[in-house]
């Protein structure tokens, strides 16, 4: 987990945090100074249009009044209606007559509907329909009107609550409709709902602004398609305005009728109302803008200038603390500071690595002439064991094993003098090992038997010298007894692609209990004598060879003896100074 502590104590950190100190208040009055003042004029406008939009809709809302009440005196007053409604037999001449002072009385009397499109009646009785006809629509427009509207009344709708009209949704066209029945006739008007915003043509709304006229589910009748590209929403409720668009941002006002289920809206792009900022105001965005501008750039120059390099001696300090002494800083800097701390740095990290080369340069020494060292133990070793044996077969006269001995040690020794590598093959450590087991049975016959495995194709691998002949010796020394035969196995193997097994094994005791728990403990077993000098000689070899890479076990096997597994790796390391 990170730790927080070296971050926030980091100079990035701090000088962020002052340049916020000093110039974040300052930001945040102007950035509150800006959606105060844009929040004001929203208020202000937003005030100002709806005032508009009361006044309007109440003006609406008296015209629609003003022709419920004339309706309403229409379908009681009116004999000739009275006439028309009656079923009962009429004279041919005195309908049509009826008929003729109806239309004539409707068509005096359009001061009192100026604002709707038609005043209708129609008999359900006679299926008669007449009607007042608005000026300035085509034709066409007043005929599909009337016959939306004359399929409606025929169906013969519910009975209308009165002074409240009816949105009526047509083919290309909505009405607002309103009607009286009474005894099937049926007295009533309709109006354009297109009709009902012309005076907002004549505001200034802006470009993209407009009103419209919505349904009491807040689906718009009027300009419908613009609300739904746009993504304007209408339905909020009890707040005085709201701000919605998807593209562009719209003030949405709304006024409700108390005539008919709809609602007058306007919307005003916002752009429209910030035209209105004072100046100012403006101002106080330029300079929110300049501020914002200049905290960057001064953090920007300050992390060329100073941030950046201490940034990159942190880097260099922490790999340098993983052991990497190949990086350097660059020497040149455009600050005189850096540039000489820079230079002192690389300096300094020369300075530690030709050491360290140097100190690895003594170490391979001193461990070069620790493995001859070593390696020279075993010679005088074994030395004084072979003039032993040539005593004793001298003293015996045994002049043909004196031969075979003399034979045998010649060859010993010649692979001694000329085992000055750190490594030999395979093959010729097993035969020098077979060499000495020769040996040690011209020496003592009839006494041991012994038997080496090895692959044909791991003769030419690489392993350190006298390692199998040195654990075979020691088995000899440890196992043998007069009077019981033993028998010593070599068995090589390869364990994996990359490792080599060797197994030296006796029949003898078996190592003893102590001795065996000290070999577990990797603790030295070497005494003032020079005993098991062979054993620590063999494990500090592979030590300083193959370091980790190399193991070796020491057991007592159940109706065997002293078993001893040496793993090696079958790759050859490379050490200076190998000859």
């Amino acid at each position: 987990m990170l730790n927080k502590k070296p971050v926030l104590n980091s100079l990035l950190f701090k000088l962020f945090l002052t340049v916020i100190v000093v110039i974040g208040p300052l930001l945040i009055v102007l950035v509150v100074n800006q959606f105060y003042s844009v929040s004001v004029i929203r208020n202000q406008v937003a005030q100002s249009n709806k005032n508009m939009l009361d006044i309007y809709m109440g003006e609406i809302d008296r015209n629609l009044e003003i022709v419920e009440k004339y309706l309403y005196q229409l379908s009681r007053d009116n004999s000739d209606l009275t006439y028309i409604q009656s079923r009962g037999p009429h004279d041919f001449n005195e309908f049509v007559q009826a008929k003729l002072r109806l239309n004539n009385t409707l068509h005096s009397n359009t001061d009192f509907y100026g604002a709707i499109d038609s005043v209708f009646v129609y008999t359900s009785t006679y299926d008669d329909f007449l009607n007042t006809q608005a000026f300035g629509n085509n034709l066409l427009e007043r005929d599909t009107a009337k016959n939306e509207i004359l399929q409606f009344i025929r169906e013969k709708p519910e009975p209308l609550q009165y002074g409240h009209w009816i949105i009526l949704e047509g083919k290309d066209r909505n009405y607002l409709l309103y009607y009286i029945e009474t005894e099937n006739v049926y007295v009533g008007a309709w109006v354009d709902i297109d009709k009902l915003i012309i005076p907002f043509k004549h505001l200034d709304f802006g470009e993209t602004g407009r009103a419209l006229i919505a349904n009491s589910l807040f689906e718009p009748l009027t300009s419908k398609p613009f609300v739904e590209k746009e993504g304007i929403d209408i339905s909020f409720k009890e707040n005085m305005y709201a701000v919605s668009g998807d593209n562009e941002q719209f003030i949405v006002m709304k006024e409700h009728s108390n005539k008919g289920d709809f609602y007058l809206v306007a919307l005003i792009p916002e752009s429209k109302i910030l035209e209105q900022l004072p100046f100012l105001q403006k101002i106080s965005s330029v300079f929110l803008v300049i501020a914002i501008l200049f905290l960057l750039f001064f953090i920007l120059i300050m992390r060329k200038i100073f941030l950046q390099p201490i940034t990159q001696l942190v880097i260099a300090m922490k790999k340098l603390r993983k052991g990497n002494l190949d990086i350097r800083l660059p020497e040149h800097h455009n600050s005189t500071e850096f540039a000489v701390m820079n230079e002192t740095f690389n300096h300094m990290i020369s300075e530690i690595k030709d050491l360290k080369i140097n100190i690895y340069e003594e170490k391979l020494n001193h461990q070069r002439a620790e493995l001859k060292h070593l390696q020279l133990q075993i010679n005088p070793h074994f030395f004084l064991n072979s003039l032993n044996i040539i005593y004793n077969l001298a003293t015996v006269k045994d002049y043909s094993v004196i031969q075979e001995m003399a034979k045998c040690l010649a060859n010993y020794f010649r692979f001694m003098f000329k085992s000055n590598s750190y490594f030999v093959s395979l093959k010729d450590e097993i035969k020098h090992t077979d060499n000495y087991l020769k040996i040690q049975q011209l020496r003592f016959p009839d006494t041991f038997v012994y038997s080496i495995q090895t692959p044909t194709e791991l003769a030419e691998c690489k392993i350190p010298p006298l390692v199998i002949q040195t654990l075979v010796e020691n088995s000899i020394k440890h196992a043998f007894t007069m009077d019981d035969p033993i028998e010593i196995s070599v068995v090589v193997e390869q364990g994996d692609k990359e490792f080599i097994n060797i197994k030296v094994q006796d029949t003898g005791e078996g190592f003893p209990e102590d001795v065996l728990e000290s070999l577990k403990n990797d603790e030295s077993l070497t005494t003032e004598e020079g005993e098991r000098i062979g054993i620590w000689n063999i494990k500090r070899r592979l030590s300083l060879l193959y370091k980790e890479k190399t193991s070796i076990h020491f057991s007592n096997e159940h109706g065997k003896g002293a078993t001893i597994m040496m793993r090696l790796p079958l790759e050859t390391i490379s050490i200076k100074g190998d000859q």
